[in-house]
């Protein structure tokens, strides 16, 4: 029997239809999605029994706006299970997601509602309709056939044993890198933290506390402390040990996702060859902007002739300076580089990550950012006391545009805990749409991250990589508030997987602007505005250690290539399989039993398979982007609102390819890229 109690049986009776955390339960979520699945069958077969003829409207638009309830309620129960899952959510999600698997199954492979898709399809005039009402129609059409629509008989029960198959896979894989995360840790004595800024040592101090360790400290896998370690820790003993400790996640043990992950990549495989495609990578790319597997080697081979030669001479560089540092020749591995480039980078530059944290205090950098929104489009963000949340320490913000008209709701959650995957990442409790009666549903907006904590004495102080990394996902943030579509399937960051990261990646650029430093960053103690010599310093060692980092994240994209370009069922050794498909762009010799897939959830549990190299894409993209705000002023009017306009308010309502070169007058170019990391002059 339906309990009516339940939360998510009717819309939110709340302000702007905010999520009444205060109300709801982890028993709440599996009869709510078990009454959504119910309550959406019903629509789509209604959908595919009409007796009217199959139009837009009636079937493509239907289908579109069916499901309410589940999506309500999918809404808030996947961003928890990211941010916020306890061992009971997680056995929910256990439950529920082959149960989800088959219902979206049972829909995409509904015979008759193919059949009027099919028809829709067939007999569209284009010359009736918009281009958001052709990218829905395109997108409903083709995501039918890559699910198994058009196969019949055996092909069709295999495809949807394969489908349920790879969804509990993939939600097997991210439990297990979730729990490995907060399973390992180093705990230390005072001796061991030489070379440890006064930060990372409060941090560590505060993670012992917390697990009841008085007088150790505690360094965890979570990025913040993972990352000041291997910056500052001049234990080179110690480096290694957590670096192997790392490295080393999901390879064996209860968590080890060693066998999970060649499961899924042969799954994977077996759906691709169930649908006509070589590889899975043939499958998925045909939805993107890189089209297929040819374009994506030739973008990651162009920046791997650009940047290796540049990263080997640095490495060279670097292993003389930490030869002369040491009085003893040096051969760098993997758990030396961050410590050394920073000390390189802090004696070329003198500017290094403590001198800077004291002008980046989180409440001015959280201003300095809704400030550039601001003054670029006009946001105004109004902190919400009011709005339900799961966890006292986030916030909530109403945002308005320069009218006073309300866009959105923002929500902030930016602390690590062991119930969150590490990480940053923005999603939606709910997207924007125009509902049936012509009002302009507005998105409801989180920002999840893992900085650095305010401790006994000090606020959370962040570091130069932290504020970017918020300025990153806040552009996911503005690209959904801004959106301006008819249905949430093209809205906001409803596009192709390797454009999504143009507005996120963009943003990034402001902060080696000194306008916009200037803007917000403020000494904690004093407010003294950070001295203009450090700006210059910012702005000046920007393109320290560019070539690594470009050479480290094609390696990424390689890796997921291999992955998804094997043509039959991988069963050898995953450590030989990573290491070979890495080598192009190997920068460090392989460490005997390290490895990166078994906790790649970007691609084996994130959305991101075959996608991996959207990031470098995007980046070209991003900085080509950036290259006529530079021509044109930052804080240019005209720019700004060109970007909004065609942009950041279009989501995927129409190919992104057209949108871009509608904004910058041309197809994107590399050399911005190149320029802005000092590889072209």
């Amino acid at each position: 029997m339906m309990n009516a109690d339940n939360v998510f049986f009717h819309e939110f009776q709340t302000t702007h239809g905010a999520i009444p955390f205060d109300r709801i339960t982890t028993a709440d979520f599996e009869p709510a999605i078990m009454q959504g699945i119910k309550e959406h069958n019903a629509e789509v077969e209604a959908i595919a029994n009409q007796t009217a003829a199959p139009t837009f409207e009636n079937t493509i638009v239907a289908l579109e706006r069916a499901g309410k309830t589940l999506n309500r309620v999918l809404n808030v129960f996947y961003p928890l299970l990211s941010a916020n899952a306890d061992d009971s959510l997680l056995a929910v999600s256990n439950r529920v997601a082959p149960i989800l698997s088959e219902h979206s199954n049972g829909i995409t492979l509904n015979e008759k509602l193919w059949q009027r898709i099919k028809q829709v399809h067939a007999t569209f005039d284009r010359s009736k309709h918009d281009a958001e009402d052709y990218m829905l129609l395109k997108s409903t059409y083709e995501s039918f056939v890559r699910s198994g629509a058009a196969l019949e008989g055996a092909a069709r029960d295999k495809y949807k044993e394969l489908s349920k198959h790879l969804t509990e896979a993939s939600l097997k894989f991210e439990q297990n890198a979730l729990k490995a995360t907060s399973a390992e840790r180093l705990v230390l004595d005072e001796a061991d933290l030489a070379g440890l800024p006064e930060s990372a040592i409060e941090a560590a101090r505060a993670a012992a506390q917390e697990a009841g360790l008085e007088g150790k400290y505690v360094i965890t896998l979570h990025a913040p402390s993972y990352m000041a370690f291997m910056k500052y820790s001049s234990r080179r003993d110690l480096r290694e040990k957590l670096y192997r400790l790392y490295n080393t996640q999901c390879t064996s043990g209860q968590y080890s996702n060693l066998d999970v992950m060649k499961d899924i990549a042969n799954t994977r495989l077996a759906i691709a060859n169930l649908l006509g495609f070589k590889t899975y990578a043939d499958y998925h790319l045909q939805d993107m902007m890189a089209e297929n597997t040819a374009n994506v080697y030739d973008m990651l081979g162009k920046l791997k002739a650009a940047y290796l030669p540049v990263q080997k001479a640095d490495m060279k560089e670097l292993t003389a300076y930490a030869s002369k540092l040491e009085g003893k020749k040096v051969e760098i591995m993997p758990w030396d580089y961050s410590y050394y480039s920073n000390k390189e980078k802090d004696e070329k530059y003198k500017v290094n990550d403590e001198l800077l944290r004291p002008y980046f205090e989180l409440g001015n950098v959280t201003r300095g950012i809704f400030g550039l929104a601001t003054r670029l489009y006009g946001l105004h963000f109004t902190e919400n006391h009011d709005a339900q949340v799961f966890n006292p320490e986030m916030k909530v913000y109403d945002v308005t545009d320069e009218s006073g008209k309300w866009m959105g709701m923002l929500y902030t959650d930016f602390f690590p805990r062991s119930t969150k995957q590490s990480g940053a990442w923005m999603t939606n409790f709910r997207e924007q749409y125009v509902d049936a009666d012509g009002n302009d549903i507005r998105p409801i907006v989180t920002l999840t991250m893992n900085f650095t904590r305010p401790t006994d004495t000090k606020p959370s102080l962040l570091t130069y990589y932290e504020v970017e990394t918020f300025i990153h996902e806040f552009g996911h943030g503005l690209h959904s508030l801004l959106s301006r579509c008819k249905y949430v399937s093209t809205s906001g960051t409803n596009v192709y997987r390797d454009f999504v990261e143009l507005p996120s990646q963009f943003n990034e650029n402001f902060l080696t602007e000194r306008e916009f430093l200037d803007s917000f960053a403020k000494h904690y103690l004093t407010g003294e505005p950070i001295p203009q010599e450090l700006i210059d310093k910012v702005v000046a060692s920007a393109q320290y250690g560019a070539a690594y980092s470009c050479v480290r994240q094609l390696g990424f994209g390689y890796l997921d290539m291999a992955w998804h370009t094997i043509t039959k069922p991988y069963t050898g050794d995953p450590f030989k399989f990573e290491y070979d498909a890495t080598r192009p762009v190997q920068v460090f010799k392989p460490v005997e039993g390290c490895i990166m897939s078994p906790q790649f959830t970007h691609i084996f549990s994130g959305g991101y398979a075959a996608g991996y190299y959207g990031y470098k894409w995007a980046e070209v993209l991003d900085a080509d982007a950036f290259s006529k705000f530079k021509e044109d002023g930052i804080f240019n009017p005209a720019t700004a609102h060109a970007f909004r306009d065609i942009i950041l308010s279009r989501g995927g309502t129409e190919p992104p390819l057209e949108l871009y070169k509608r904004f910058r007058g041309r197809g994107p170019k590399i050399d911005a890229l190149l320029k802005r990391d000092g590889i072209k002059r």
